[in-house]
């Protein structure tokens, strides 16, 4: 039995088992969490490797009718880990009551969604191994000065340590991408809450890269804050130019100026 790819669903199943074993080698075992979540396994080529390491208590979901039978079939031992769902709608705390890893080959049509649920459940998430466009790959794990540095760059950066790790070519895929892959490590850091308020945190950083080009000082004008922040020091440069940290030093700033 072979699974018919779904373009609707972004599948792109992955054929080269080598990549596949270097993706689940990228596991560490972070914060010492033993349950793993694979999302979208279609017809588990990762799925084969994770099972080979037997400290992990493996757990599968996948939307695809098709993949979920081709699934119960080959894995009969994981039939009550398999979840038939959608992972943007699941409740995990049905399922995870500790920490646990999220691994897969990403449908490239949500997996910035993808990331902004891990982001909802960093406590719970400890680490995060991803197949992505490669552009997206590269925006995430970019840094400050960076053209491909954004929004969900330093949002992501501020809870995790985030590492690109390989460049997967187009025609390791059926069917094959119209774009390069790249993988992803996230790790979870000790930053249990910014030392800020969070939710203005990302108003300040969304702000900003909506108005990339423009420095922060006319970027941010919208936010009809008083003149005293337009006057700090940072205000003179562009959101591209900022760190986790700086933005954080806005987002103090404005909460001193009682600006919530």
């Amino acid at each position: 039995m072979k699974v018919k790819p779904k373009k609707h669903l972004g599948q792109h199943f992955l054929t080269d088992k080598g990549i596949a074993e270097e993706i689940v080698n990228l596991l560490t075992g972070h914060k010492n969490y033993n349950k793993i979540l694979e999302i979208g396994p279609g017809m588990g080529i990762l799925t084969d490797f994770l099972i080979s390491k037997n400290q992990f208590d493996y757990f599968l979901i996948e939307i695809d009718g098709e993949s979920i039978t081709y699934l119960n079939t080959h894995y009969p031992n994981l039939k009550d880990k398999i979840i038939a769902g959608d992972f943007l709608r699941i409740n995990f705390e049905k399922y995870f009551s500790e920490p646990f890893a999220i691994i897969g080959n990403f449908p490239y049509n949500i997996s910035t969604q993808i990331l902004f649920k891990v982001l909802e459940n960093k406590d719970q998430v400890p680490e995060v191994v991803g197949m992505f466009q490669k552009e997206v790959a590269k925006r995430i794990a970019s840094g400050p000065g960076n053209k491909e540095y954004g929004i969900l760059s330093v949002l992501l950066q501020a809870f995790y340590d985030i590492e690109y790790c390989l460049s997967v070519s187009e025609d390791v895929f059926d069917p094959p991408p119209k774009v390069k892959s790249g993988v992803l490590r996230l790790k979870r850091n000790n930053i249990e809450k910014l030392d800020c308020d969070e939710k203005l945190f990302k108003t300040i950083v969304k702000q900003g890269f909506n108005n990339r080009r423009k420095t922060l000082r006319n970027a941010l004008k919208s936010l009809q804050m008083p003149e005293t922040f337009y006057e700090d020091g940072l205000m003179g440069k562009r959101a591209e130019q900022l760190g986790v940290a700086e933005f954080v030093h806005l987002t103090q700033l404005a909460e001193r100026l009682k600006i919530i």
